[in-house]
């Protein structure tokens, strides 16, 4: 079993807070980073019918039955159990640790911890596997291969292949838990919508370019959109949002969360393939991006991460902001160093103030010292970031 990194912050969280959450995406080992962490914890799963039933059927019998130290994973089933979590946090207020919580679905869940467990709860986002986690583990990849597998944990653990992963997640949770936030009537519809914007990841978010390819309304593509957020499917890149004036964009750019999903959607089935793909550029930016979040997410961290770009089109692929200091990385598949690669990076520097530091992150060898910017191989942009102290 993969040791996730995620698991030092939330034992230390139990240690803090009497209440833990772990949201994240289907499939990404939530509840096995909870059982694992707290393995002396009792484990109910509200996805089981009987489960299910015997919490809402009488929610003060059911705590009887089943006293702190609890994991109730995806708890986003039943909401009406935070009011009663808050109750029993509230009688032994010098008691750590009392549940961990997991759950798949944004919305419910985070109002609910905010009306009911505000001030009580530490909250983390444990995305799928991450490059560093992978490497620690002794399986590390080409790069080619983490783009195509992806880093669903079970993928590792059970060995089961990429398509067979990835096609049952599209047919199963992905279906599954859009239709329990929105009921969506079109299933056609939204499976185009889906490849479209797997076609567009890493660009800029246009709504009504969408809605007419797929042809629907520009609200529905919003609402789309949300939902599929909420649900973890899709992350969003904010453009940094520090007034620089008309010259910058401000529309989001959106990112797969699990890459491999986003291969799968892009009817990639082989890594020979996907090296030929005209999109492969895009492919990698998402794995890199995402790495970013995960190194951020796994420490507890905000995910403080934007990018920039302005109106010609010159555009930093990401930013870390560290109190009023900007990090920017730029992103290149190419495994061979180039002088240019840092040429955006450059003309921006000029327009935004307080720049840090700079850093290439490609598929080449590691070059730190003598040029302009530290050029990082794309396995290592974790490593880069503690290096900067953005983590």
């Amino acid at each position: 079993m993969i040791r996730r990194t995620a698991a030092d912050y939330v034992t230390r969280m139990a240690a803090t807070f009497p209440v833990v959450s772990i949201t994240g995406p289907r499939q990404s080992g939530k509840t096995t980073l909870a059982r694992t962490a707290f393995p002396d914890y009792e484990y109910l799963n509200l996805e089981n019918p009987d489960t299910m039933r015997e919490a809402v059927a009488d929610g003060a019998s059911f705590f009887r039955n089943h006293p702190a130290p609890l994991i109730l994973d995806e708890v986003q089933r039943a909401p009406e159990l935070l009011s009663r979590i808050q109750v029993a946090v509230d009688e032994s207020p010098r008691r750590k640790g009392m549940f961990v919580l997991t759950g798949s679905q944004q919305p419910r869940l985070k109002e609910g911890l905010s009306q009911s467990l505000a001030g009580r709860v530490a909250v983390t986002t444990l995305l799928p596997l991450s490059i560093a986690e992978l490497a620690g583990a002794g399986t590390p990849q080409t790069r080619e291969a983490y783009m195509h597998n992806g880093f669903m944990p079970r993928l590792y653990n059970e060995r089961i292949a990429p398509f067979d992963i990835y096609e049952n997640y599209l047919a199963t949770y992905v279906e599954r838990d859009v239709n329990q936030i929105a009921n969506i009537k079109n299933r056609r519809e939204f499976d185009v919508f889906l490849r479209i914007l797997a076609g567009r990841a890493g660009q800029l978010v246009n709504c009504q370019s969408i809605a007419n390819d797929i042809g629907v309304s520009m609200p529905t593509v919003k609402n789309w959109i949300s939902i599929l957020e909420a649900c973890f499917i899709v992350t969003v890149l904010p453009c940094y949002y520090r007034n620089f004036g008309k010259r910058f964009v401000k529309a989001p750019k959106i990112y797969f969360s699990d890459v491999g999903l986003l291969t799968h959607l892009l009817g990639i089935r082989d890594e020979s393939q996907l090296a030929r793909d005209p999109l492969f550029g895009a492919i990698f930016e998402n794995m890199v991006v995402m790495e970013a979040f995960k190194a951020k997410l796994n420490r507890g961290l905000p995910p403080d991460l934007y990018f920039i770009r302005d109106r010609s089109g010159t555009e930093v692929d990401l930013v870390a902001e560290q109190g009023r200091k900007l990090h920017l990385f730029e992103i290149k598949a190419s495994a061979s160093y180039s002088a240019d690669f840092t040429r955006n990076m450059d003309r921006l520097s000029g327009a935004i103030r307080d720049v840090e530091s700079r850093t290439v992150i490609y598929s080449g060898p590691d070059l730190p010292n003598g040029t302009s910017a530290g050029y990082f191989n794309f396995a290592r942009i974790a490593r880069r970031m503690e290096e900067l102290a953005l983590l």
